[in-house]
């Protein structure tokens, strides 16, 4: 049996929204409380990174079992909370088979999304499994333990996309139709709330 932990990517200071986007509310809940539902039915180890606005996230989220890895450089960017969730991960279960890395900013992400993830990794044993939405394929994406030591080496703003981009031929793509509905800005939100997807 091979075990599977999951990141959740709570950390930045959602500056292009203007208020902690983590927060906002959607469907009666908020992003992250939703990001956290979803994981806690496909995986028992949670791991969920918080930077900025520490205080307020572990308020919002202090019911749950997650995890929570404050990640002290959190203003170096997405590469910065990947590694941090993934050395914690790694602490608590040394012998991890695979993370799944996901974003609070994506509300139509739910637990058949991942659990999809797991299934093709199981499938195919490619060591990446990404979703695919729109001409893009991206998060939540699940690396195999191969992967690992590129994670642990990322820099910069821009997460996993180079390890996706440099390991096309060893990733598997998942699709996942509304992915692409991020919540960046306050029109992002607007719009969601204009014209939600039903499920």
């Amino acid at each position: 049996m091979r075990h599977y932990a999951i990141i959740i990517l709570a950390a930045g200071a959602s500056s292009r929204f203007g208020y902690p986007k983590q927060l906002v509310r959607y469907q009666n809940e908020s992003l992250i409380r939703h990001a956290l539902s979803v994981a806690t039915k496909t995986a028992h180890n949670i791991f969920v990174v918080i930077g900025a606005n520490a205080a307020l996230m572990e308020k919002e989220i202090e019911d749950f079992t997650a995890h929570k890895v404050l990640n002290k450089n959190w203003e170096e960017g997405m590469s910065s909370s990947i590694r941090c969730g993934l050395n914690e991960a790694l602490k608590e279960n040394a012998k991890l088979d695979a993370v799944i890395v996901m974003l609070c900013d994506q509300p139509y992400v739910d637990a058949a999304v991942l659990k999809q993830l797991i299934a093709k990794h199981e499938e195919t044993n490619k060591p990446i499994v990404a979703c695919a939405y729109k001409d893009t394929i991206g998060t939540p994406v699940l690396f195999y333990k191969k992967i690992y030591p590129a994670l642990l080496v990322l820099k910069g703003q821009s997460g996993a996309k180079k390890i996706i981009a440099e390991n096309m031929d060893a990733t598997a793509t998942i699709p996942f139709e509304l992915g692409y509905i991020d919540i960046d800005t306050k029109e992002d939100y607007a719009s969601l709330q204009k014209n939600p997807f039903n499920d």
